[in-house]
């Protein structure tokens, strides 16, 4: 994947720990922990808040360069009304450090707390401007929250002191890692992965197929090129089955899973209860190659039950064999969380034939 996005809401588990799941299965949830504390991922603003390989942190040194030269509003308000103070917090990472938000001193007070005028807010705001910049790194989270320590610490030397590339070489590397990711993709799916701009994601495309790098080719139905990495085996068949979280990278391009799948597919979590169709935390359902179902789910850990209060079937497909193996997924699922028991609700047309199998 090249990318994994960190999210906060943990209705079921954290998104990160689901898009793992879905590729790996049951796995010990230290694993990502542990690969971050031995430094062979790092956290940034890959796309949303993301891990990333280690070897891709010079991939997006020009990222933070742009960001290190840019006009932050709120940076701009903050050394007007206290001069020194972004530095002074830099300062304070680099002789305290790893630091949240709450360590820092509040400027001019050297550790009083409470003062209204600054809050911890405006130490938040730094933090956040040294990270995108370049100049601080996530050491590490703790109850989801960031500990921020200087990159030279963090960064291992081998990744930190060799040259960048620039920003159109930077550029092409990840378009190349989105390809790989995507499979096939048209070139705004390519340039939509890691968020560049399309000003400079055309051209890196453009050289990546003049170099030979990509192949341009055609996919029945879509009305715009597609390319894909040169070389590529197309599979005669594909055998999966995952639940999909809403913040996994297939998901991310909704515009793409309509275009793949006919799967129309929105993020309910932000539309007010009345007015949502299909629940809260709702998760695709991949089985073969295509996307057959979704569930909504929700974890009560006190009663140690995954409850699924909603099951829709896409158009088109068996409801007993969908049932069926979307029934062993839940299970793997349930199993991997600690939870003993799997509760089907009442809602959707495919609700009734997976509480049969449930």
């Amino acid at each position: 994947m090249g990318i994994l996005q960190i999210d906060s809401v943990n209705v079921v588990e954290r998104a990160h720990h689901l898009t793992l799941f879905s590729r790996l299965g049951p796995h010990d949830p230290d694993l990502l922990w542990r690969a971050l504390e031995e430094r062979r991922l790092f956290e940034y603003w890959a796309r949303m808040a993301s891990f990333s390989p280690i070897e891709h942190f010079p991939l997006f040194r020009h990222r933070m360069d742009r960001h290190a030269e840019g006009n932050w509003r709120r940076i701009r308000e903050l050394k007007a009304k206290a001069p020194g103070y972004v530095e002074s917090v830099y300062r304070q990472v680099a002789e305290r450090g790893p630091l949240t938000a709450a360590d820092l001193d509040e400027p001019g007070q050297q550790g009083r707390r409470g003062d209204p005028w600054w809050g911890w807010a405006d130490g938040k705001v730094a933090l956040e401007y040294l990270f995108a910049a370049g100049r601080l790194a996530v050491s590490h989270r703790r109850n989801f929250t960031r500990y921020y320590d200087v990159s030279e610490r963090v960064i291992p030397a081998e990744q930190f002191d060799i040259p960048a590339p620039d920003r159109r070489a930077a550029q092409k590397q990840l378009v190349l890692q989105a390809a790989q990711a995507l499979g096939v993709g048209t070139a705004r799916d390519l340039i939509d992965y890691f968020s560049i701009r399309v000003a400079e994601g055309m051209p890196a495309i453009d050289g990546l197929v003049a170099e030979g790098s990509l192949v341009e080719v055609e996919v029945a139905g879509w009305p715009k090129p597609a390319y894909l990495l040169a070389g590529s085996v197309i599979p005669r068949s594909v055998r999966a089955r995952a639940l999909v979280n809403p913040f996994d990278p297939l998901m991310w391009n909704r515009e793409r899973i309509e275009r793949l799948h006919d799967f129309y597919y929105r993020v309910e979590i932000y539309v007010p209860q009345p007015n949502r169709v299909h629940g809260y935390y709702v998760f695709p359902f991949l089985l073969g190659d295509d996307l057959v179902a979704r569930v909504d789910l929700k974890a009560d850990r006190k009663a140690g039950v995954l409850n699924v209060p909603g099951a829709f079937l896409e158009d088109g497909v068996d409801p007993v064999h969908v049932a069926r193996e979307l029934a062993a997924e839940l299970h793997e699922m349930a199993r991997w969380l600690g939870l003993g028991q799997v509760a089907v609700g009442g809602k959707g047309d495919l609700a009734s034939h997976l509480r049969r199998v449930v």
